[in-house]
């Protein structure tokens, strides 16, 4: 179990926060409205959204939770390193609350640590006595207190032993005068014709002789001034060719139903395969991989990812921003699948207040405060339990041999299986006595399009009554998710700040790459910045990595990098035609973009990426006038921020996805970022927009 050490600040009746620079008092909450009353004695009510949102936001008297956790950092250090973190970790557990667990976990507090019996100094010698006992070294009291503060502040980072993180310098231990000399002779020869190696010698010794007199400096064995002018020479420089070789890439048991009495008080979340089979980026067909967490008080979907194989641990730790984060609207659906437009939402009449309410999906947003897992590998993983615990959720993991501890979870993989999958190409059943004899011969889906479908079903599913949410004054009426949620965060008294952006880049993707003289290079994009400039050619202090700097990257919108400097903060580095491309691209649009644009092997590098983003430039302005093909549409759909042409209302269609000849399947296209040679033809009918032959959204909006 993971204890909520580090709960995020709540806002709360009776709280006082700070709001546009005054002091608030909160008074009451109303949905998503918060109630404030000023020094003044003046009331305003203000949007949750627009309250978090500015920037001198706080909550007056809470402390400041740790930041997200730098899990990437903290698998770089050496095995031991990380071991013996951990192992502090449960030691400074103990010395704060009794437990080495932390708080909430099982065990009995021994003596000397009972924070009843004893202060935090005495706990501190306590530790301190017992970890020299055990063979820690010399630890005082003091050690201990720094490491406890380290922990508070930077997690399981502050716990290593720094020494084993630092990169080795490139020239070891060489004298600083003989580096100085290699640096200036090979400034010298910079221009001229190559020579060898060897050749530098004498000029080395000819500087040194000059700056610190003859017989002062010792010179060095050729072997040592050779291995200095191999690792401080540039790139290509030497006639041996490049001097740093980079790396080329990188039973049964009772049964208790679980209950709960407000918004994320307990999710559970689980994996599974989906019942039916979607195209794979290799081409083969296969069941992928859902990943949900179900909020058990309201039964919200607060996420759903597909994954065509296992899901990883860095995928279940970024699953935690899905549940944290509005869900954006996918310009070409219906209007009432808007959290603007829901009429179980109290949004719409401040709408006005925050526009980017009017861009957001109708569902649920909730920080959980505790989740139930089962025992994978992935969710009891390092990485996950670390981003919990630094987010103050609480991980709890289900009793062996006991499925119906997430019986809630459980049950909603047949909801999406009945409601959701059976009417899709690709349908397998529940069982192989319910299978097609040749499924395998439908126009499936590739992953991509069936996580499009699956996102826009989602908010259908969030206006559907549930028979299991019933409202006291309202017993006889099934509510739906959304209305539920409305009606518990009223009850609940408080509503959880959500991550803050600096939280959110945190847990996105990763990959390494190298600065060169140019800037950041990925799939022929370049990254630049003028801050960038001390670094261009320079390995990265992370020891682990070949040199190579730690990049963040959205996957949604590549238009800029966040990279992690020196100074341990995530930087945002933009792409260097960013002001030429103002609309949102993915890796899809941009490999649909290069396949068009065949590469000349007369034109330079930097001509073939600026006619790449003028061809990018071209296909947005053909989608906002509306002179785009259609397979240009269906493109863009997924990443655009600007409305698409008006769609045809499902009374004028007259085909549907099922009616379409499997010749012209919209799905038979491949998603891979790194193939889109099988894209439908620009005569292809596209998936219709107002529900996928699954529901029409607005014949469903007049039951609401």
């Amino acid at each position: 179990m993971t204890a909520r050490r580090n709960a995020r600040p709540a806002v709360k009746v009776g709280a006082q926060v700070r709001f546009r620079g005054v002091k608030w008092q909160v008074v009451a909450l109303s949905g998503q409205v918060i109630h404030l009353v000023g020094p003044d004695g003046d009331g305003e009510a203000v949007l949750a959204g627009h309250l978090f949102a500015d920037p001198g936001f706080s909550v007056i008297g809470a402390e400041m939770p740790q930041a997200a956790p730098q899990w990437g950092l903290f698998e770089t250090a050496p095995a031991t390193a990380r071991e013996k973190a951990l192992a502090w970790q449960r030691h400074v557990r103990e010395v704060e609350c009794g437990l080495p667990g932390g708080p909430g976990s099982n065990g009995a507090v021994r003596e000397q640590y009972d924070p009843a019996r004893h202060t935090l100094a005495e706990r501190e010698q306590s530790k301190a006595e017992e970890l020299t006992a055990l063979g820690f070294g010399r630890v005082s009291r003091t050690t201990v207190q720094r490491m406890r503060l380290a922990y508070r502040k930077q997690g399981l980072w502050g716990l290593l032993d720094h020494r084993t993180t630092r990169a080795s310098s490139p020239t070891g231990r060489s004298d600083e005068r003989v580096v100085a000399a290699v640096r200036e002779a090979l400034r010298r020869r910079r221009g001229r014709s190559k020579g060898t190696i060897n050749g530098l010698f004498p000029l080395i010794n000819q500087i040194l002789q000059e700056r610190h007199g003859a017989g002062t400096v010792p010179v060095p064995s050729q072997a040592t001034l050779y291995r200095l002018v191999t690792t401080l020479a540039r790139t290509g420089e030497l006639p041996s060719g490049p001097v740093r070789q980079m790396p080329a890439s990188f039973e049964g048991r009772a049964f208790t139903p679980a209950t709960a009495l407000r918004p994320g008080e307990q999710v559970q979340i689980d994996t599974t395969r989906l019942d039916v089979l979607a195209l794979f980026d290799d081409g083969t067909l296969a069941r992928p991989e859902l990943t949900i967490a179900i909020d058990v008080a309201t039964r919200a979907i607060l996420a759903a990812v597909l994954c065509p194989s296992a899901t990883k641990a860095v995928d279940a730790a970024l699953f935690l921003a899905e549940m944290a984060v509005p869900h954006p609207a996918r310009p070409t659906w219906p209007d009432i699948l808007r959290m603007d437009h829901a009429p179980a939402l109290p949004h719409q009449r401040l709408a006005t207040l925050d526009e980017r309410l009017a861009d957001a999906a109708a569902r649920p947003v909730v920080l959980p405060e505790t989740i139930v897992v089962d025992r994978g590998k992935v969710f009891v993983s390092r990485a996950f339990t670390a981003a919990c615990e630094t987010l103050g959720i609480s991980v709890q993991p289900a009793p062996p041999h006991a499925p119906t501890a997430k019986g809630i979870v459980e049950r909603t993989f047949g909801t999406i299986n009945h409601l959701f999958c059976q009417h899709l190409p690709g349908y397998t059943g529940s069982d192989v006595t319910r299978r097609g004899p040749d499924i395998e011969k439908d126009p499936c889906y590739s992953v991509a399009h069936l996580q499009d479908l699956l996102d826009e079903w989602l908010v259908h599913y969030h206006h559907r009554p549930h028979e299991g949410l019933r409202h006291p004054m309202m017993p006889r009426k099934a509510l739906t998710p959304n209305q539920m949620w409305a009606a518990l965060v009223a009850v609940a008294g408080y509503l959880p700040v959500p991550l803050t952006g600096h939280d959110y880049l945190e847990l996105l993707p990763v990959r390494w790459q190298a600065i060169t003289a140019s800037g950041i290079r990925i799939h022929h994009r370049t990254y630049d910045a003028d801050l960038l400039a001390p670094h261009r050619g320079q390995p990265s202090p992370v020891a682990g990595r070949g040199g190579k700097w730690e990049i963040h990257y959205n996957p949604h919108d590549v238009r800029q990098i966040w990279i992690r400097l020196p100074d341990s903060q995530l930087t945002e580095i933009p792409w260097i035609h960013r002001d030429h491309v103002h609309r949102p691209f993915d890796e899809r649009t941009w490999q649909h973009i290069r396949t068009l644009a065949l590469h000349n092997s007369h034109v330079d590098t930097e001509q073939y990426e600026a006619d790449l983003a003028d061809a990018l430039d071209q296909l947005m302005r053909r989608i906002n006038s509306g002179h785009a093909t259609k397979t240009e549409q269906a493109l863009l759909a997924r990443t655009g921020a600007v409305p698409l042409p008006t769609a045809r209302h499902p009374e004028h269609d007259t085909a549907r996805p099922t009616d379409i000849p499997a010749s012209r399947a919209p799905w038979d296209e491949d998603d891979s970022i790194d193939d889109l040679d099988d894209l439908p033809d620009e005569d292809t009918d596209p998936p219709a927009t107002t529900g996928y032959g699954l529901y029409d959204a607005h014949e469903e909006a007049e039951k609401w």
